[in-house]
């Protein structure tokens, strides 16, 4: 189907516009996935109560 809609494209043609229409997305999944990842490791309290999370640790 992607083939019929990009019509007579070179392959690389072909391989770069799908980069192009792709791989923003990717990189966007793969800075959250290590983002959370981060974020867990850190031991980070979401317990809700704002004075906790705003307090400086001792």
């Amino acid at each position: 189907m992607i083939a019929l809609h990009l019509g007579a494209l070179h392959p690389v043609e072909q391989i770069a516009t799908i980069v192009l229409a792709f791989g923003p997305f990717v990189v966007l999944g793969i800075v959250i996935f290590f983002r959370r990842r981060a974020e867990a490791g850190d031991g980070a309290d979401d317990s809700g109560d704002p004075d906790r999370v705003m307090r400086p640790p001792p």
